[in-house]
Parts: structure tokens; C-alpha cells; sequence
């Protein structure tokens, strides 16, 4: 038997969140599906809580359009509902001559994203700034900081239900098909049902493509492989010497060992990559080596036996180990011909920068005549 609803929002990481509280104070009624117990069980609670400025993704990206867009959102949302953050800004080092065509080339691409508040950094400039970072130059990123990433979900979830919506948790999609009237799910949990919806957000973060498959009527065409990147970090024993954050030119891969700060000031550097077929939050041993000769390029000072085993993180990736980093995927009926269905997909770092920025263009996407 189906029950009729308006709409399901599949995860509650927080990028579900700000879509159901984006739909909730919209007039729509949204239900939300959780498969674990809290929310941001996964990549939302298990990252640097870094509010990424949008240096360095192409320009026209979703990541480039939706990390600016939601960097300016996420601050002012911060500041209007006393989310804990703090701007503390970066610094982007060069460590040798050869590098600071690579800062060039980064301040560049920023402008070119709308990011046109970058500043070069002599010797001096750098040294006065962080004194125990040893660079050739460097550019220094104002508008980057940090923000408490648990506190900002629980003030999305506080205003989607206050909005009317429901957020259930222990419920996990099991399957589903694309119907004449609606979607229907069918969801397992302590309270099984088989539900009907008008429309559907996949929201489901490092399992969205798996979601997607599992819903009868969606072409398996449009629906990207799912893979796992798995990050480590360290903590810095001891009090942190830092008062901004600090990352190495960018590497092939990645952006390098890079530093940022909790709100209480500790340090933490990472995170790396390690592919990986399943989730799995391990912290395997043997990976301080390669920390400690990467931090020391710009941190010369860095101590043996001040890194100390942290936590780990999992990227929801679509692109394949090796090749460029895919944009965020956002497919809306336009792309895969299911009426009132919206898929996202690939939406890692900067996912919690862009939450808002990404919640207002699902919103829209709905919103569109069919």
C-alpha cells in the first residue's frame, strides 16, 4: 500500500539538510531519510570543516559557481544564527623558485572563479604572518576559514523541522521505481514502509550511485561509478604555533599536506588519499613518514613524535584513481528523464562550502515546470 507525499530527501549529511530546509521554507513538504542513527554520519562530520574560498577549480564548474556562491551564503548564515566559525584566512607557500609560477597560475584561476580578494606574500609578509612557516612567497586567501560543522547541521535540521519537515533516521532506501504518479520507495528500518512521492533528492552522498541503481526506471546511463578515497589526518601534539591556515602548492593528485586549525586552535594536517573499495575508517600505521617529509617543506620546525594518529575521512568519488577530479554532478529530469527527480552525485570537498549554494539550485530544479 502507498502513502502519498511530496518529497523525499535521501541522506541527512549536510547537503541533504540544507536542501530539506531549503524545501521546507519553500511551502514543500519534505521528509528526510536517514540510513544511520545521527546526522552527517560520514563525510560531513569527517573532513577539515574548511569554508574554501573557490581558488582552485576550473572556472564554469559547479565546484568553481557553488563554492563562492555558498562560501558568501555559509558565512552569512554563520554570523545571523551564531553558528561557531571564524575567517581566519590561508596561506598558499611556495617553497622553492620553482613553485611560484604554480601560485601564479592559482591566483589566476582564482580571479578567474570571482575570487578577487587574494594577496601576494614576500618572505617577510609571509614570515610575519606565521613565523614557523619557511617559504619563497606566497598568496594569502582572506576569505577562507573554518566553521563548526556539526553545529551548522544542527541548526539546518533545527529549521527544515521547524519548517515542517521530518527527519527519520534508521531508515535505509532499499529499493524503489519510477511510477506513472510519483516515486516509490520502499524503506527498511525499524518502521518498513513502501511510500510514494512526488519527487525524490538522492542526497545520499558516498552512496548516492548505489541509491540511484537501486531505483527501477532510472537510466543506468546517467548514473556514475561509485568509489572511495579515504583521507587521513594527524593531530600536532602539544600547542600549535599557527594562527592561519597553511597549504603547499598543490600537488598532482591533490593539495598537498595542509594545515588548518579547529576552533580551539589545535592543528591537524592532512588529509592524503588512499583508494579503497569499501567505507572503512581505518587508521592503518605506517603513514607518518610521508607526513612529516611533506610537512616539513614549508614547516621546517616540525618535531619527530608531534603527529600523532588522528581520524579519517572518505571522499564520495566518481572519477577513477589517476585521472582529473570530477566536477559535482547535478542531474535534474533534464538529464535523466524522470520527472521530480534530482540526483547528486561526487559531492565531495568543497560540499560543505557549497551546501547552501547547492540546496537553492536543487530548490529550483523542483521548482521548474516539468
Amino acid at each position: 500500500m502507498s502513502t502519498d507525499a511530496d518529497v523525499a530527501v535521501i541522506g541527512a549529511g549536510v547537503v541533504g539538510l540544507a536542501v530539506a530546509r531549503a524545501l521546507a521554507l519553500s511551502g514543500r513538504e519534505v521528509f528526510v531519510v536517514e540510513a544511520e542513527a545521527v546526522v552527517g554520519a560520514h563525510a560531513s562530520s569527517r573532513n577539515s570543516e574548511v569554508v574554501h574560498a573557490g581558488i582552485y577549480y576550473p572556472t564554469g564548474s559547479l565546484k568553481a559557481r557553488f563554492c563562492v556562491a555558498g562560501r558568501d551564503a555559509l558565512y552569512a548564515y554563520c554570523s545571523e544564527r551564531d553558528v561557531p566559525h571564524r575567517r581566519l584566512g590561508k596561506l598558499i607557500v611556495a617553497t622553492s623558485e620553482a613553485e611560484i609560477p604554480l601560485l601564479e597560475k592559482l591566483l589566476a584561476q582564482a580571479t578567474s572563479n570571482g575570487v578577487t580578494d587574494l594577496r601576494w606574500l614576500d618572505v617577510a609578509e609571509a614570515g610575519a604572518l606565521e613565523p614557523e612557516v619557511r617559504c619563497v612567497r606566497g598568496l594569502f586567501s582572506p576569505s577562507t576559514g573554518i566553521v563548526d560543522s556539526h553545529a551548522f547541521m544542527a541548526s539546518l535540521r533545527a529549521e527544515a523541522v521547524t519548517a515542517g519537515a521530518s527527519v527519520v533516521f534508521r531508515t535505509k532506501v532499499l529499493s524503489g521505481a519510477v511510477r506513472d504518479d510519483g516515486i516509490e520507495l520502499s524503506l527498511g528500518g525499524d518502521e518498513p514502509a513502501r511510500l510514494r512521492f512526488r519527487a525524490v533528492v538522492n542526497c545520499a552522498g558516498l552512496w548516492a550511485p548505489e541509491v540511484a541503481r537501486c531505483i527501477a526506471g532510472v537510466p543506468p546511463s546517467t548514473i556514475p561509478p561509485q568509489r572511495f578515497a579515504r583521507g587521513h589526518y594527524f593531530g600536532l601534539s602539544g600547542r600549535s604555533p599557527f594562527h592561519h591556515l597553511v597549504y603547499p602548492v598543490p600537488v598532482p593528485g591533490g593539495l598537498g599536506t595542509h594545515l588548518t586549525l579547529d576552533l580551539g586552535g589545535q592543528a591537524r594536517f592532512g588529509p592524503d588519499v588512499q583508494w579503497i573499495d569499501q567505507v572503512d575508517y581505518a587508521f592503518p600505521p605506517g603513514r607518518e613518514q610521508a607526513f612529516y617529509e611533506s610537512i616539513r617543506r614549508y614547516w621546517p620546525g616540525l618535531k619527530d613524535g608531534q603527529l600523532q594518529p588522528g581520524y579519517t575521512g572518505i571522499r564520495a568519488k566518481i572519477s577513477a584513481p589517476g585521472e582529473p577530479a570530477a566536477d559535482f554532478v547535478v542531474q535534474g529530469p533534464a538529464e535523466h528523464g524522470v520527472p521530480g527527480l534530482v540526483q547528486l552525485y561526487g559531492i565531495e570537498s568543497p560540499g560543505l562550502t557549497s551546501s547552501l549554494a547547492l540546496a537553492d539550485h536543487v530548490a529550483r530544479l523542483l521548482a521548474a515546470p516539468a
